[in-house]
């Protein structure tokens, strides 16, 4: 077990810098264990420590490992350019601890996004050798036909690409929808794979990774949760 003095957990928590951690638990905001923690020199064990900031409850965690539903018009960058970025819809805390996106959604694509301060998971889960599938729900321009489905399946070529990218699976779920799942993670890949195959991608959502799913999580857009150790395992599942 790790002990540490209250303002280093609180400031490897992300609560801010160590003066400002130390600000907090003297003015009287910390609460463990149903009492107020004026000391910060006071040492915790750090497993299973839950604490309350500002009545808010917190448990420590050594990493962090979250999931949020992205809506539209969200970058997925800690420096975004031309919209808010994602982590904007997070508590501030995550920023000071670097939480950073597992690799990236478009502005304007919805769904599943993975977000970590774990450099060794992002590179896990981001690397193109461990081919993670990940399942899409694109809404197209013109109708879904079986010549779409066939062309998508058989593999289409992609511009700056070495040869043909088919996907691994491929289904008409509506007239202007589809289920496509890739693995391959290229730059726009589903939109860039539908406009090689003659149509036009007019929204997108990510709805699972691996095994887990945006209706095994239940958020709504815009809501994040932490992720548990059974649910990171669905992450790499087969």
């Amino acid at each position: 077990m790790t002990k540490q003095t209250l303002d280093r957990i609180l400031q490897s928590q992300g609560f801010g810098s160590r003066k400002w951690c130390r600000e907090l638990i003297s003015d009287g905001e910390v609460t463990i264990g149903g009492t107020v923690v004026d000391d910060y020199r006071a040492s915790f064990e750090t497993e299973g420590l839950a604490f309350t900031i500002f009545d808010e409850e917190w448990a420590y965690r050594e990493r962090v490992y979250l999931a949020l539903n992205k809506p539209s018009n969200y970058e997925c960058s800690r420096k975004p350019s031309h919209h808010p970025g994602v982590l904007t819809l997070l508590p501030e805390q995550f920023a000071w601890r670097d939480v950073q996106p597992v690799g990236r959604l478009d502005h304007d694509t919805t769904g599943l996004l993975l977000l970590s301060d774990d450099g060794a998971f992002i590179h896990a889960q981001s690397s193109p050798k461990r081919h993670v599938p990940k399942l899409y729900l694109a809404t197209t321009a013109e109708p879904v036909t079986d010549e779409l489905v066939g062309l998508l399946l058989a593999g289409v070529q992609l511009h700056d690409e070495p040869a043909p990218i088919a996907a691994r699976s491929c289904q008409r779920v509506g007239d202007h929808q589809m289920e496509i799942i890739l693995e391959q993670g290229k730059y726009h890949q589903v939109k860039r794979m539908l406009a090689a195959a003659g149509n036009h991608c007019a929204a997108l959502q990510r709805t699972a990774i691996g095994k887990l799913t945006l209706e095994h999580l239940g958020l709504e857009e815009g809501e994040w949760c932490f992720l548990d150790d059974d649910e990171l395992a669905l992450l790499m599942s087969e």
